[in-house]
């Protein structure tokens, strides 16, 4: 077991953030392509995630559900750890990246000590959404290219590094087979 001395510290912190609740913070300056942390909960499958928030108010769009494969979904409500409060952002710091079946938050550009984390969560539309899906998602990241919506447009597929999935932590969606 590493003693205290030889620990390395978090380069996170969660504390309360502009965009949506609670957030994850850089504690320390973060280099680009450093592997944060991994994104962890308990592994259900499609079927079980729909099961689990089947009866939540449709306007209600917060869960922690993340898209691994088309067998596999993570709740990080269960089991779940600091992962599962990064919050999205059209113009993001970090990615998704799926490895192995497992989930980790990486860093795309440097980010500063304090600076709020972020992905886009590339949360995929359903042919049966409501008319109002996109104020259900609506976007509160404030960057000059924000789309307005945490779903991606109509009209374009997202593009995935490593054939990451769509992250969801968000209102449940059906999930689909991934690429």
């Amino acid at each position: 077991m590493a003693s205290a001395q030889t620990r390395r510290p978090r380069p996170i912190r969660v504390r309360r953030s502009r965009v949506h609740g609670s957030g994850v913070f850089a504690a320390q300056p973060i280099n680009k392509g450093r592997r944060i942390i991994e994104y962890i909960g308990e592994r259900i499958s499609h079927a079980e995630a729909d099961r689990r928030y089947e009866g939540k108010d449709a306007s209600d769009n917060h869960t922690f559900l993340f898209i691994v494969d088309r067998n596999t979904v993570i709740d990080a409500g269960v089991g779940g750890n600091e992962a599962r409060l990064i919050n999205h952002s059209c113009d993001p710091n970090c990615e998704s990246v799926i490895e192995g079946r497992r989930v980790f938050i990486e860093a795309l550009r440097s980010i500063a000590a304090g600076e709020e984390l972020a992905y886009d969560y590339q949360i995929q539309r359903d042919a049966g959404d409501p008319a109002n899906i996109d104020e259900v998602f609506a976007c509160r990241c404030q960057a000059q290219t924000c789309r307005g919506t945490m779903l991606w447009p109509a009209k374009r597929r997202p593009k995935r590094k490593n054939n990451a999935a769509a992250a969801v932590k968000s209102a449940p969606r059906r999930p689909r087979a991934k690429k």
